[in-house]
């Protein structure tokens, strides 16, 4: 079988991520990358030692070894990455979260949903982790149908990147956008509802205070409380602590309904972990019925191999052979432009939210349509 080719834009860390778990599916291979920055590109020839370099996007797209392509740049450079390829070609695209930064930019995501003839892939990773999905498959037992969701992730600071873009809101989208979309997006697919309400608490209190680029000091917050009101009348809450580096688990879920509780606890990147505290934990699920009768604790094993290509407990690579079958035409994208640009619009909410302290309502919106009117307005 001839090997699906793969045409990577941004190869830094989460784009060597992508490539360390490519060259873990069958019949794929990366063939070309485009990469400003030499350092990164010395990274990716070592993984990929025969793969080419291109100096654009347009460069790369007129290759005809290229069969999909996955979007790895930094976050503010997404939908003008996405709008170049459209202008040019159709191929399979898998984009990395935040789809957007800028809220001027969700017509493109409409225009693209209606008008681009090949699938479109938003990563959003944590879908994939092995404890998440146990969660998803036993959720709605566990707890007779979901009324309380929280998501807790108390974790290190935000990594050094090229340029130091992420230390910035207006290249990042900011934290509640480039960090907690994964977990906006969580929150619709645990609840299988939409938003219709977000009021946030969150700001800068102890990471990147000191930190000046270009005589401009970082703005990226390190901590928040988000409790987010869905139309099915659940409601749902984010924690999020970035000066949290000795936590034994760095995501903690809880769904809790009339029947009982469930809990899925998840470490963070093993490469984190502070050898001298032993051994790593391992990802379970605590499922407690309301009438006690014991909780039961499962846990959750995930590969060794997949742990050491990436941080996220082999998410990316179960991810990616989903979207290899989306590429050879056998399936839809499990994660759609709208299920994307959802979970930007609940962190571009909670983040307006937290700035002016008012609650944001999000307009109701069909959640099959092609175009997504969902618009942020102030409630006074």
């Amino acid at each position: 079988m001839t090997p699906l080719r793969y045409g990577m834009i941004g190869c830094g860390m989460m784009g060597q991520e992508h490539i360390r778990n490519i060259k873990l599916l069958e019949n794929a291979a990366v063939t070309a990358i485009v990469e400003p920055d030499a350092g990164m590109r010395a990274a990716a020839r070592n993984l990929v030692p025969d793969v080419a370099f291109e100096d654009s996007i347009e460069t790369l797209l007129r290759r005809h070894d290229v069969d999909c392509l996955v979007i790895a740049s930094p976050n503010y450079q997404h939908a003008d990455q996405l709008r170049r390829i459209a202008s040019i070609c159709t191929k399979p695209i898998l984009c990395e979260k935040p789809l957007i930064t800028d809220p001027a930019d969700e017509g493109l995501i409409d225009d693209l949903s209606a008008n681009y003839a090949a699938p479109i892939w938003v990563a959003m990773e944590y879908r994939y982790m092995p404890p998440i999905a146990a969660l998803l498959e036993q959720v709605e037992h566990a707890t007779g149908g979901i009324k309380m969701l929280t998501i807790r992730e108390h974790r290190f600071p935000f990594l050094s990147k090229v340029g130091n873009w992420n230390r910035f809101n207006a290249k990042s989208g900011g934290t509640l956008v480039e960090k907690c979309c994964h977990f906006f997006d969580l929150m619709r697919l645990i609840l299988k509802s939409e938003p219709i309400r977000v009021v946030a608490s969150a700001g800068q209190a102890a990471n990147h205070l000191d930190e000046i680029y270009d005589e401009q000091r970082s703005d990226v917050w390190d901590h928040g409380y988000v409790m987010v009101d869905f139309q099915s009348g659940a409601r749902a809450m984010l924690e999020l602590c970035m000066f949290a580096e000795g936590s034994q688990y760095q995501e903690e879920i809880s769904a809790v309904g009339l029947n009982g509780k469930i809990e899925c606890l998840v470490p963070g990147p093993r490469r984190f972990w502070p050898a001298h505290l032993g051994e790593a934990p391992q990802p379970k699920l605590i499922v407690s019925p309301r009438h006690p009768v014991g909780a039961r604790v499962v846990h959750i094993s995930v590969d060794p191999v997949l742990l050491e290509a990436g941080d996220h407990n082999g998410a990316t690579f179960y991810q990616h052979k989903r979207f290899q079958q989306v590429v050879l035409g056998k399936y839809a994208p499990e994660v759609t432009m709208h299920d994307g640009l959802s979970a930007v619009l609940m962190g571009m909410a909670a983040q307006e939210s937290a700035k002016t302290g008012r609650v944001v309502t999000l307009a109701n919106h069909d959640v099959n349509a092609a175009a997504h009117q969902q618009r942020m307005a102030l409630e006074g």
